[in-house]
């Protein structure tokens, strides 16, 4: 008789760079995964994720002395090399950075295994001597996150982000329970870092405001003369584009190899005749412009990196990951393009990804672990990983903050009540089951309101989330009723492509509407739901299927029944500059320190305002 192999028990950690995470798995099924600033409440930490791991621990059952490793997403020696080698490439260029950053590195960086023991010992104490340490490339843990997840047996992989140890970006072929890296490209030049770069001349910051920079950029005139002279210059003096989609940078106009900046800001300025804007800066149509033009190049780089993915692999499925993947609007380029038969994205794409791609990566290559697909399903669970609270907490929250509640008969009378108050206009927090694994929430750390409400863009982005009125949001449509309002061939359950709203629902504009200034375009009715659509005709679609999200699914089915429309504005449940909800007591804070009317915290409603709504 054979003897079972036994369970292996894996936890992945990312951090020291930003957007912290942890993740723990069991076998290869994964079990928990969440964000250390969800915890700590600063956004994108990079700090050790001590909270995140004992969350991870505590939630699973097992205890560091369970585990059989313990990964970490990318290595850093090989990190240090590269380092020192571009330093020394660069010489005599780059000596402030060097002496401000070698001191960091082997202090927390190059004595990394001591720095993570230490880290774990904070959390509980441990059998140092029995713990595995183990470290793959940051672009397998990317690739792993993408792949193994996945419903596909077999699939082309692509990696893009501002860089990881050397590697930019990868492709791969992925295979059963092997992956294998087929090319990659190399640091300084990136797809991600380019991006970075105007992201910093537009005033944001790096590894924050590059989804702020894609929203930004379908206030671009397409056919204006200034906006193909901005694409021709970065084509032409920043940027060449290869066949194969790898990139050459021109390193005379970028910073972030020598110095403390990303770019040359002179140089820059003089390129295109505008200035570096500062955070909180009001974009004119030339910064409009601008963005538009980068967001063409780059997709353009990213298509013609997807075309060469299929002609090296040959394969009919497509996976993603890395922070470029999270740009929504180039993936729904990806799917139209017909170039893969289906394509698959990690929605923890970015860094906090890797904690769970590290994991993953040593189950199946190191530990030789068998991969389990189920077909036609992946194995993220809905990303919906992280904390949940019992009841028992959310009422000593609520009693604790001096909140008068409710709590209806049933979670249908539930439904009713809170379909009645969107119906009416109102804005409502939705804090319900486990948080979401990535930055997008899907319906479990939610603020809800009425797509179909023309001034509800304009009172979202200024009363509740308090940031720029230029930014978009996302409708949340049941599956069964996203084509009839979108160009969406395929489910997109985790936010993470762009379609258009079909031509149906769409009202006719001026003539002279690609010449409007931005605000009277953005207050410009453009269809059937204003909220969720874009001034292009554009949505980032989130795709709500009742096997997946049965509490959310159920809420907007309420919602259609009494309204016929079978879709809700959903964004995250947080204000600017601050991370998404985790606790009963941060969705109270929110709450209370917004514009928000309602909220519901499990199975109890809480109102700002006496409302008249009869229980059924």
């Amino acid at each position: 008789m054979q003897t079972p192999v036994a369970k292996k028990v894996i936890l992945g950690i990312s951090a020291f760079y930003h957007d912290s995470a942890a993740a723990i798995i069991a076998d290869g099924e994964i079990l928990a995964a969440a964000q250390e600033e969800r915890f700590t409440r600063e956004k994108h930490t990079h700090e050790f994720p001590e909270n995140a791991i004992r969350f991870c621990l505590e939630h699973s059952g097992y205890s560091l002395d369970e585990l059989d490793a313990v990964v970490f997403y990318d290595k850093p020696l090989l990190k240090f090399e590269r380092l020192l080698e571009t330093y020394y490439a660069f010489a005599p260029r780059g000596l402030r950075q060097f002496l401000v950053s070698i001191p960091v590195w082997l202090r927390e960086k190059m004595f990394l295994k001591r720095t993570i023991r230490q880290g774990l010992a904070n959390i509980r104490p441990y059998d140092e001597e029995k713990l595995k340490l183990l470290f793959p490339e940051h672009h397998m843990s990317h690739a792993a996150s993408a792949f193994y997840p996945s419903p596909f047996e077999e699939a082309a992989i692509l990696t893009i982000d501002g860089v990881g140890e050397w590697a930019t970006a990868s492709i791969s072929i992925g295979k059963g329970a092997s992956i294998k890296k087929i090319k990659e490209l190399r640091f300084p030049h990136s797809v991600g870092l380019l991006y970075s770069a105007f992201t910093t001349f537009m005033g944001f910051r790096v590894n924050d405001g590059e989804y702020k920079l894609m929203g930004l950029a379908p206030y671009g005139n397409p056919s204006s003369e200034q906006t193909q002279d901005f694409i021709e210059k970065i084509k032409s003096e920043i940027v060449l584009i290869k066949d194969d989609g790898s990139i050459r940078l021109n390193q005379e106009l970028f910073r972030y190899s020598t110095g403390l900046k990303m770019i040359n800001e002179k140089r820059w300025e003089k390129l295109f005749g505008l200035e570096v804007l500062k955070n909180g800066a009001t974009f004119s149509q030339d910064y409009c412009n601008l963005a538009y033009a980068i967001q063409q190049v780059t997709e353009e780089i990213i298509l013609k990196m997807v075309e060469e993915a299929k002609r090296v692999t040959g394969s009919e499925n497509l996976c993603l990951a890395g922070g470029v993947a999270l740009n929504c609007v180039a993936n729904g380029k990806i799917l139209r393009s017909g170039l893969f038969r289906d394509i698959w994205i990690q929605p923890a794409a970015g860094d906090a990804g890797g904690a769970l791609g590290a994991a993953l990566a040593a189950h199946h290559l190191f530990f030789s672990g068998e991969r389990r697909i189920a077909l036609g399903k992946d194995s993220m669970k809905g990303s919906l990983l992280g904390p949940y609270y019992s009841e028992k907490e959310i009422l000593q929250a609520l009693k604790k903050n001096k909140l008068i509640f409710e709590k209806p008969k049933s979670f249908d009378q539930l439904c009713e009540l809170t379909a009645e108050l969107l119906n009416r206009g109102n804005v409502i927090g939705w804090f319900r089951g486990r948080m979401e694994y990535g930055p997008r929430a899907l319906g479990n750390r939610s603020i809800l309101a009425d797509a179909r409400n023309p001034l509800m863009q304009k009172r979202l982005n200024l009363s509740i989330k308090n940031r720029e009125t230029f930014r978009p949001f996302a409708p949340s449509v049941l599956a069964e009723d996203a084509e009839d309002y979108f160009e969406l061939k395929k489910p997109s359950p985790y936010m993470l492509l762009v379609a258009g709203v079909k031509e149906n629902r769409r009202k006719a504009l001026p003539e002279d509407y690609n010449d409007m200034e931005m605000k009277t375009k953005l207050y410009q009715q453009r269809s059937e739901i204003p909220a969720v659509t874009h001034v292009d005709f554009s949505a980032r679609v989130q795709t709500v299927h009742r096997e997946v999200n049965p509490d959310y699914w159920k809420l907007i089915s309420t919602f259609k029944e009494k309204t016929g429309n079978g879709m809700l504005v959903n964004t995250s449940f947080n204000v600017r500059d601050e991370p998404i909800v985790c606790s009963p007591d941060d969705a109270i804070n929110c709450f209370l320190k917004t514009e928000m009317d309602g909220l519901v915290l499990g199975d109890f409603l809480v109102l700002k305002e006496e409302q008249e709504i009869a229980y059924l």
